[in-house]
């Protein structure tokens, strides 16, 4: 079903012919992945429920990822798990037709990694914390606090 030029790219041509209310689940899992033009996550999962409605096909989508991520205290690298939950319509009438502008295209391919992509992005913090109490750099020596006490610190709360 997926290709590796397109693992999320789902052909639903067929979901014209069947009555209204019919759906398809598909499940993802994918080791690594990359989301162009610039997400490369790890332990990808998920689950897209499509439903035929009158205007088109719903997509309710579940999808956890971790990303690599920098903390803003400290600069170490961590994993962050990321979680998104979605649901957009894919109208078959015209592009117009949905607020979101999305459409089923004539071969019926939907790629789904600009949405999953976007949605995870959009989980990303503005301000990534390796942990809620990191301790971040000295300002002096730019150690990391949270692995060594320097000896700034102990002047730093004397004066």
């Amino acid at each position: 079903m997926a290709s590796q030029r397109h693992p999320l790219q789902i052909n639903v041509g067929f979901f014209q012919n069947l009555p209204i209310g019919s759906y398809r689940d598909i499940h993802f899992d994918f080791p690594a992945l990359h989301l162009p033009p610039d997400l490369d996550i790890t332990d990808f999962s998920g689950l897209v429920h499509i439903s035929r409605t009158p205007q088109g096909l719903l997509f309710e989508g579940n999808f956890k990822a971790t990303s690599s991520m920098e903390c803003v205290r400290c600069l170490e690298p961590f994993d962050l798990a990321l979680e998104t939950l979605f649901e957009e319509v894919y109208s078959y009438k015209s592009p117009t037709f949905t607020d979101s502008g999305l459409y089923v295209p004539e071969d019926g391919n939907i790629d789904l990694c600009p949405i999953v992509r976007e949605y995870l992005l959009l989980e990303n913090p503005i301000k990534p914390l390796c942990k809620p109490d990191c301790m971040g750099l000295c300002v002096i020596c730019g150690e990391n606090l949270n692995l060594v006490k320097c000896e700034h610190q102990a002047r730093i709360k004397i004066e």
